[in-house]
């Protein structure tokens, strides 16, 4: 097969990127050096323990392994020089491009050689079809000089996000025994990850010596759990949207007649749409875990966004900034359900010309309903993980359109006094994905490790085989209470923030993003501390104490049962898209 003959060339780069290029990561103590010291901890679970005995069987070779703490060495580690033996390692490109994804490429090479400078780096061509195909780059410093700290994926390209048919996974795993790798690194999101644990298990399962390694690099932010607080791509898109959503924010409040409807990439998450939030403050967000947890229609989302222009109007505010997420016509029910049956029927093979006519009576109302552009693009055909092609569906003209109609019709009705409403569309889909990286994306790809994860996300929907979940908004985080906390100002006040374009230099350089300050996690730092806390309550109460001090350990601890009892219990309260008091 024919693969790009462009990729993986050396290039010409301009002087910012050659300033880039010189850029050198920073590491954690931890991984500084050539000792590596490592301890095990506990195993390894699933989020939800409904779903363990499922992934058991599924994943029978591979669940359950330890975590792995990466420790600072120690003198008597650091004065060692022993000799690690060569290896082989394959890489490739299986996600959707994103920032820093050309740092986890160097990130190996650079560790792999610090181990031992006779192994081997393999890049594959063309993505995973060059996975299938044996078509490999052998990685050298020539040839990575061009692509360090470099946007995009055009070092080795990409094709199909997937690895899970029988004929691919033999094909996968015949290359890796032909190139007698020892190790295969899939970089990519979700899909990608998934695919890397069932190509892992397969593996394990055939007596296949390489051992897969998921890295999670994805600009929607969607694939981390406890342990891996964000992606790699993360930061720099929405540093780089959120310039372009206050650029429209000041536009807005600069003409003072048009309201902007602006879509920005994340998928089936808001996790990007939540962060350009907090960073440009535009007059209203609408993310996709709000409405998908409060039931709204798309007629109450519809009169909900009236209100707010109607609210702005009062003031003599004829102009807005609305923010929405890609995966928010999916969160919608009706628009869910109506989804669900076209993909169904892509599944059996209908043509699209007679899909339509195939439609359930509900659903066909609905769809007849919808303006012929929003019908002609849910006809699309899915994507490679068989779900609908969000990025190519205009939820933002739709809701423009559905909006400008009800606020003639209050017009006419005599509900709404002021200038006739104009909307603009904007979808900020690829205009990031190729960016340079910014400071903290270059560092956290240098340095990623992952967590394969064979479970479900809290609030997924169970699947009858295992598969990793986007990890959705939590609606009962710190960063979404900041976001409710601030709804009202957003919308009346036109506090809108310019944060610039992204800082490789200066008092700006190493700013992370407000969702991932916020949280301020170290879940396992915090798992330390209580195991520790636990400890002495140990040394405290043994056989012999005083029935007091047993009395009141007690206790104590009946009350912090019960206290995350309630806490572990879903919350069951409607969500206002913003606050109009």
């Amino acid at each position: 097969m024919s693969m790009n003959a462009d990729l993986g060339k050396p290039r010409e780069l301009t002087g910012l990127q050659q300033r880039r290029a010189l850029y050198q990561p920073e590491l954690p103590p931890c991984l500084e050096g050539k000792a590596i010291r490592v301890e095990f901890g506990d195993s390894t679970t699933t989020i939800d323990p409904t779903c363990a005995n499922m992934v058991v069987q599924e994943f029978p070779n591979t669940f359950g392994q330890p975590l792995v703490h990466f420790l600072k060495p120690n003198k008597m580690d650091a004065q060692a020089n022993d000799e690690h033996p060569p290896i082989r390692v394959g890489v490739v490109f299986s996600g959707r491009q994103s920032p820093g994804g050309h740092n986890v490429i160097w990130g190996i090479y650079d560790a792999m050689k610090t181990q031992n400078l006779q192994s081997v780096l393999l890049g594959f061509i063309g993505g995973t079809e060059g996975l299938f195909a044996n078509q490999t780059l052998e990685i050298t410093d020539d040839v990575l000089s061009a692509y360090r700290n470099q946007g995009g994926f055009d070092f080795l390209g990409r094709t199909v996000d997937q690895i899970h048919t029988t004929e691919q996974v033999n094909a996968a795993m015949s290359t890796c025994c032909d190139l007698d790798l020892d190790g295969l690194v899939i970089i990519g999101g979700v899909t990608s990850n998934s695919d890397a644990a069932q190509l892992a298990e397969t593996f394990a399962n055939h007596n296949c010596k390489t051992k897969v390694v998921g890295v999670p690099v994805s600009l929607n932010g969607d694939l981390k759990n406890q342990f891996v607080e964000t992606t790699v791509g993360f930061d720099t898109v929405c540093k780089v949207n959120s310039q372009l959503i206050s650029n429209v924010c000041l536009d807005a409040i600069s003409a003072g007649k048009y309201y902007h409807f602006v879509r920005v990439m994340g998928w089936k998450a808001s996790h990007v749409a939540l962060e350009c939030a907090l960073q440009s403050q535009p007059n209203m967000v609408i993310l996709g875990e709000e409405v998908a947890f409060s039931k709204l229609t798309l007629k109450e989302i519809i009169s909900k966004i009236c209100d707010g222009v109607q609210a702005r109007a009062a003031q003599e505010k004829y102009h807005g900034v609305l923010l929405i997420s890609e995966g928010l016509i999916e969160s919608i029910p009706e628009m869910f359900a109506l989804i669900q049956e076209i993909n169904i029927l892509h599944s059996n093979k209908v043509p699209e010309n007679n899909i339509p006519s195939q439609l359930s009576p509900w659903a066909t109302a609905l769809y007849n309903y919808l303006p012929p552009f929003i019908r002609r693009e849910l006809l699309l055909h899915q994507d490679s993980d068989n779900s609908a092609q969000l990025s190519q569906i205009d939820t933002e003209q739709l809701l423009a359109h559905l909006v400008e109609a009800e606020m003639n019709k209050r017009m006419k009705e005599g509900k709404y006094i002021g200038r006739k409403f104009s909307s603009v569309c904007h979808f900020f889909g690829y205009q990031a994905r190729g960016s340079l990286p910014s400071n903290f994306d270059c560092d956290y790809a240098y340095a990623m490790m992952s967590v394969k994860r064979h479970s479900r996300s809290p609030g997924a929907v169970p699947t009858g085989k295992p598969v990793i979940h986007p990890s959705p908004v939590d609606l009962q985080g710190k960063a979404y209470a900041l976001l409710r906390e601030k709804a009202s100002s957003f919308l009346l006040d036109d506090f809108y923030r310019t944060p610039g374009g992204i800082q490789f230099d200066g008092s700006g350089t190493n700013v992370k993003p407000i969702t991932l300050t916020v949280e301020d996690q170290d879940y396992l730092g915090d798992i330390e501390l209580l195991q520790d806390y636990l400890e002495k309550v140990r040394n405290i109460v043994k056989p012999g104490c005083s029935r007091e001090i047993l009395k009141a350990a007690i206790s104590s601890m009946s009350s912090v049962k019960d206290v995350l009892k309630v806490m572990s219990a879903p919350f069951y309260a409607e969500l206002p898209l913003f606050n109009l008091n």
